[in-house]
């Protein structure tokens, strides 16, 4: 069963010397499909024009929290446009992060984060959130759009904030950082959130699990990811990849474009 690893920028300049090496490599070495999510327009263009190439990758569209300074209409616009095209499954990545100084006020990042679930809403998209030392605002935000759906990226909130957006049929996001030694939240995250709630992420080029950690990050480095979750969760590896496979695909509607894949079509060109 191929992976799939459902966040992932290849957009990033640090791909600019070999991203299309490693984007045609990517199904020889076990991933099957990824999900690019944009942080900024320009950037959701990048995703999309990936997803364009690649019939292995999709693409995310959305203003990242720490890009959403100066947002006007015409940024939302173009993010609408992008979200209504064919190989976008997403309105991310989106959200909240108070970690760093410099990002926007918390008041322009919840307005931006508003408007892009309000997207989500009228277009029938699922999100993928972006939540860094923002977890009760975030949690705040999501519980007033109860029939919004999608996946918190690289969950990092208290098993108690896990248990209520579970409930609300989220799903959480498992990265590289639940293989390192500091990873005390996360089993407990983990212990609770149901298999078929389960998504395995890289971030890449970031996150890198261990013991590669320091090397840049890529797609074929997630069985680090998938061995030590499937650990905690008491399953085989494999079991767990064929289980987040089939959650990937439900979350981000792609059990048909999934199954449309042959060897041919997964070499990069059209």
């Amino acid at each position: 069963m191929p992976i799939f690893d459902t966040h992932a920028h290849y957009d990033s300049g640090s791909f600019q010397p070999d991203r299309g090496e490693v984007l045609s490599a990517l199904p020889a070495g076990g991933v099957g499909l990824v999900v690019d999510p944009g942080c900024d327009v320009e950037s959701s263009r990048a995703a999309l024009s990936l997803a364009e190439r690649y019939p292995h990758v999709y693409a995310a569209a959305g203003i990242h929290p720490g890009d959403c300074a100066g947002c006007t209409e015409a940024d939302f616009d173009a993010i609408r446009e992008l979200c209504r095209q064919k190989k976008v499954v997403a309105v991310g990545e989106i959200g909240l992060d108070y970690y760093w100084a410099e990002n926007p006020p918390k008041d322009v990042q919840e307005t931006v984060f508003r408007r892009q679930i309000e997207l989500a809403l009228d277009l029938n998209l699922p999100v993928i959130v972006h939540d860094r030392d923002a977890h009760g605002d975030s949690l705040r935000i999501v519980l007033d759009y109860p029939q919004l759906r999608g996946v918190f990226h690289c969950f990092s909130g208290s098993p108690e904030m896990a248990e209520i957006l579970l409930k609300r049929g989220w799903y959480l996001g498992f990265d590289g950082p639940i293989t390192y030694k500091n990873a005390k939240r996360a089993p407990e995250v983990a212990a609770i959130t149901p298999l078929d709630r389960i998504l395995v992420e890289t971030d890449a080029p970031y996150l890198t699990p261990v013991p590669h950690r320091g090397k840049r990050n890529d797609s074929r480095y997630l069985p680090f990811v998938l061995e030590t979750l499937a650990a905690w969760k008491g399953v085989s590896a494999e079991e767990l990849t064929a289980i987040t496979w089939e959650n990937g695909l439900r979350l981000f509607g792609l059990e048909a474009a999934a199954s449309a894949l042959s060897p041919s079509a997964e070499s990069g060109t059209l």
